[in-house]
């Protein structure tokens, strides 16, 4: 093999292992922090989200590794830049980290000129009641789909009972417009004493014979 071949094959094992690196950090990022699957910083501005993305989606697309983790590491990484690009979820998100940091000051009696929020530790902590309150504001809104949901499953039941009561009316009502007819026939034949009533199954009623008294 020669010199040119032996730093090419480094090259390509390098950049696999580059993809495979960045393949497993994004699948062990927290999910609900879609800065940190993209590895940026809050307060970015979109040109950045978009740059970083192209970067990294060439980078780990499933075309272009074998890795058979590449996909749901992609399909992340997509669904983060979605996320930051939506005006309504990113100022969502950028209120959460931002209640973070002001939790931490006010429960550590410190203030926005302190030295320490400065230091790689507050850091951390940062990002750990970032992930803390995220995780908390997630199971508020899955609590409140599944409530709406069991409202809509309640409505969706009383309205299928309005309906079916209404067919129930329906169906009555011509049923008893249908022996309508037969019911005013009979009861004029009744009156003029011009035959036998008819019932409302279309039958001649058979009179009564008078019993004799004594």
């Amino acid at each position: 093999m020669s010199d040119d071949e032996a730093f090419e094959s480094l090259e390509k094992e390098a950049k696999e292992f580059d993809k495979d690196a960045e393949i497993d950090r994004i699948l062990k990022t927290f999910k609900l922090d879609a800065y940190a699957i993209l590895d940026l910083q809050p307060g970015v501005p979109e040109s950045d989200i978009k740059a970083v993305y192209r970067k990294k989606s060439l980078l780990i697309h499933p075309d272009k590794t074998k890795n058979p983790r590449a996909p749901d590491a992609f399909d992340l990484l997509k669904k983060a830049q979605t996320e930051l690009l939506d005006e309504k979820h990113r100022a969502r998100l950028d209120e959460v980290i931002a209640d973070a940091r002001r939790y931490l000051i006010r429960d550590r009696k410190l203030t926005v000129d302190s030295p320490e929020l400065k230091t790689a530790a507050f850091g951390r902590d940062w990002r750990e009641k970032t992930k803390q309150l995220l995780i908390e504001d997630e199971i508020r809104r899955r609590k409140q789909q599944r409530a709406q949901m069991q409202e809509e499953g309640r409505q969706q039941k009383k309205e299928e009972a309005e309906i079916e009561e209404r067919k129930r009316k329906r169906d009555h009502e011509q049923a008893w417009e249908q022996t309508r007819e037969k019911r005013i026939d009979s009861w004029r034949q009744f009156q003029k004493g011009q035959g036998t009533p008819v019932g409302e199954d279309g039958t001649k009623k058979k009179k009564k014979k008078m019993k004799t008294l004594g």
